[in-house]
């Protein structure tokens, strides 16, 4: 019997799978030398029925071994362990060497005003308690009628069309899905052509911000405002001009003051529900700002990141639906409506705007994932995703009065809030609380949340947070109500 057939012991409820683990174990034995050099190996068949396996597994293996330069067919002979083995042999250290380690800094200096600093407590574990800026609860995500659409993608018979290089633009099937439910949801007169797919809203933002903005040209951004976009714009070299937000949206009046002052290129703004306040700009305020846009010329960037989310009534169309001149690029996500690691957002806007930054894009990156946006152009096309935006929207509509209803019961005395109309989080004001000590005691306690820091400029601290509601729920959000006063 081949002394092959007694190394490989195959383990069914491994995650491997059975023509790797076949594979590595080859790939083993001839490192150790127990299969040497020029060896002839057993034919696939005869390896199959021995092990058990459909034969194609086997073929599998042998394949993989063969593209990765172990083993060769010899046409009429058979198959045998190559005698120039594709391994690289490391230098041996000599006894006393000192191994040397991978540098911990680099020499050069890295510029630190241009790192956008990471939340706390956001990116860690999913399954610990938190609350954080506002994310929806990826456990509500159609994840099974994804993965379906997915799998229907990959077994299409054109399906090798999505491993090829596409337009930076996005694929046509998503922009031509998306143009009519936009249209219907939003009231945004386009067509396919004035859509851009992105890898999430973030991006949007800086392709916008690097062909529309140089070096000193004054962009304008709400005083507290998003600090990822803020800090796209002073990459960029621009001079940033802060107006206040209040109860009703930035304050157009001293938009106005400054314009009559200075040149200004840019407006950033989050009508629907401002990022961090939640509060919504009112209609009277989008109407004039679009009047200073035409006769200032100055371009808009609408930030819409979650205008799904809306409890209170029938939400306010976006400013990009009344857009005349042309002045409002109108950015979005669909990471708010699927889950955070779907980086897919898109950009609308006049088609030689769309243009030109699709040209841009080339410069640091090419495309999207193919295959994941047509399975997500198909969970809309089949209502999908209308149905599980109506499903969620009622759910987060409850979870948001329970928080509320808590935060007002327990910590009253605490903290000063509005309860939004719609998006994932309250912005909440804290009275007599250190929000370091409290984050750093709630952590200890098994809470994660965030300490303020991020909404702070250099000029003002609002010791408020955002306080996110829509990723826990009822039972999740008594505890971690709990744990926040004990934290005090």
């Amino acid at each position: 019997m081949h002394v092959l057939k007694d190394l490989i012991q195959l383990d069914r409820k491994a995650d491997a799978p059975v023509y790797l683990q076949i594979t590595n174990a080859i790939i083993h034995h001839i490192r150790r030398g127990t299969l040497r050099r020029g060896l002839k190996l057993p034919g696939s068949r005869e390896m199959a029925e021995h092990l058990g396996i459909h034969r194609k597994t086997m073929l599998a293996a042998y394949d993989e071994l063969m593209a990765q330069g172990w083993i060769e067919m010899i046409p009429r002979k058979g198959t045998f362990v190559v005698r120039d083995l594709p391994d690289i042999k490391p230098k041996k250290i000599k006894p006393g060497e000192e191994i040397g380690q991978y540098p911990g800094k680099t020499f050069f200096h890295i510029d630190e005003k241009k790192v956008i600093p990471f939340p706390v407590g956001q990116f860690r574990d999913p399954n610990l308690l938190a609350i954080n800026d506002g994310f929806p609860d990826t456990r509500l995500a159609p994840t099974e009628l994804f993965l379906r659409e997915f799998r229907t993608v990959a077994r299409s018979r054109g399906f090798k069309k999505y491993y090829q290089y596409g337009t930076p633009k996005g694929p046509e099937y998503l922009r031509e899905t998306l143009a009519p439910f936009l249209s219907d949801t939003r009231g945004l007169p386009i067509t396919a052509s004035n859509v851009m797919i992105t890898k999430g809203a973030q991006m949007g933002i800086y392709l916008t911000t690097q062909l529309l903005i140089k070096p000193g040209d004054a962009v304008i951004v709400g005083e507290p405002s998003y600090f990822a976009a803020t800090l796209t714009f002073r990459q960029a070299g621009a001079t940033i001009l802060r107006v206040p937000v209040d109860d009703q949206g930035i304050d157009v009046d001293a938009i106005e003051t400054l314009c009559k002052k200075k040149k200004v290129k840019l407006i950033y703004v989050i009508p629907h529900h401002h990022h961090p306040t939640t509060v919504t700009l009112t209609p009277e305020r989008r109407i004039r700002l679009l009047d200073l846009a035409a006769r200032y010329r100055f371009a808009i960037i609408e930030d819409d990141y979650d205008y799904d989310f809306h409890y209170a009534s029938n939400p306010i169309l976006p400013m990009a639906s009344l857009d005349q001149h042309g002045n409002v690029i109108y950015i979005g996500t669909l990471s708010k409506t699927l889950a955070p690691s779907v980086r897919v957002g898109f950009i609308i806007a006049p088609e030689n705007f769309i243009d030109a930054v699709a040209h841009l894009r080339r410069s640091m990156d090419w495309q999207g994932d193919s295959m994941m946006e047509a399975a997500i152009a198909a969970l809309y096309h089949n209502g999908v995703m209308g149905r599980h935006i109506k499903k969620v929207v009622k759910l987060y509509h409850e979870r948001r009065d329970h928080f509320a209803a808590l935060l007002k019961d327990q910590l009253h005395d605490r903290i000063t809030f509005k309860v939004p109309d719609g998006g994932m989080s309250i912005w909440g004001t804290f009275h007599d609380v250190d929000l370091k000590k409290m984050s750093a005691h709630a952590a200890k306690k098994g809470l994660l949340i965030g300490d303020g820091s991020l909404y702070n400029t250099h000029t003002k601290n609002y010791n408020a947070l955002r306080l996110g509601f829509a990723s826990l729920q009822l039972k999740e959000q008594d505890r971690a109500v709990e744990i926040l006063r004990e934290s005090m």
